[in-house]
């Protein structure tokens, strides 16, 4: 199984990474690296996070990390990361 980062999750990331380095760039690398490493995880259990309220399929998961949503979709041999959102934007 591999992960798959669609640009829907990337350029939405890369503005909230330029937002929070603003105030501290130090505050963004981590935040940067820690999201990296639970979106890692999800390889060794891709189900492990509540099936995703903007969706009735149960391959889509919601991942919650700081306040921000990730959208991802567990298919055979990949998880694709579809989206980034604050939960107030939706």
């Amino acid at each position: 199984m591999k992960i798959v980062i669609e640009i829907g999750f990337s350029e939405p990331l890369l503005i909230i990474l330029a937002t929070i380095a603003k105030d501290k760039k130090s505050a963004s690398k981590k935040f940067n690296k820690d999201l990296k490493e639970k979106i890692e995880l999800l390889l060794e259990s891709p189900f492990i996070h509540r099936p995703s309220i903007y969706f009735e399929d149960i391959k889509y998961r919601d991942l919650i990390f700081k306040g921000y949503t990730i959208i991802y979709k567990v298919e055979d041999n990949e998880i694709r990361i579809l989206d980034i959102f604050k939960w107030q934007d939706r």
